[in-house]
């Protein structure tokens, strides 16, 4: 028995030694963790007909803010305080947005907005930019590509951070598809991080 829970001790430690040091938080990932243009069900997207209303465009776009945050050792569970952990470090949140794009292209057969195909590559140009209050930029992608299936979704990582409880920004995007047109919007995000050092602060916050 003594030695199984040496054993233990030890692979207990080796995991916690090997997680990594800055962590997604899994809530950033929930459905309320990100901002849709347009707004309402998961299908409604922005649409555009080409002049001679025989090629439709549409879009979609979801901001996720993507909150990260470093851990640090910490005391096992009551009982067993040998059993080092790791536990978040509200100090060290931050936000890492991901832009996502989805995006459809019909084409009339014969009649115009009638009976319609979605088929071949397409070029498509993905852009989205955060600015802050004062019209600068904290973050910018911009996704190019001559092959994009008629119909898609992708996920565009960012790589910058932006710090927590910097005041409001403004989200714009848009989706071009080259001869066809172009859709776009803005969205309102608060970089405020309350509600994650509220949940971390209790004792069930993330370890």
């Amino acid at each position: 028995m003594k030695r199984t829970r040496i054993a233990a001790v030890a692979l207990a430690t080796a995991a916690a030694a090997l997680a990594p040091a800055l962590v997604q938080a899994a809530a950033a990932d929930g459905p309320a963790s990100y901002l849709q243009d347009p707004a309402g069900g998961e299908k409604t997207m922005k649409t555009v007909w080409t002049k001679d209303e025989m090629h439709k465009l549409e879009a979609q776009f979801r901001f996720h803010p993507g909150v990260q945050y470093k851990t640090v050792p910490a005391a096992g569970p009551s009982g067993a305080p040998e059993w080092e952990t790791k536990k978040a470090d509200p100090k060290t949140l931050a936000w890492q947005p991901k832009f996502e794009f989805a995006w459809s292209v019909s084409d009339s057969t014969l009649v115009k907005k009638a009976v319609t195909t979605k088929n071949g590559k397409h070029p498509f140009t993905l852009y989205a930019v955060v600015r802050r209050a004062d019209g600068t930029k904290a973050a910018e992608i911009r996704d190019e590509s001559k092959g994009r299936p008629a119909t898609g979704r992708v996920t565009v990582g960012g790589d910058k951070r932006i710090a927590c409880d910097t005041g409001e920004y403004t989200v714009e995007w848009s989706a071009t598809r080259s001869g066809y047109g172009t859709l776009g919007g803005t969205l309102r995000w608060d970089s405020s991080c309350e509600q994650y050092r509220t949940a971390f602060s209790t004792s069930n916050g993330p370890r």
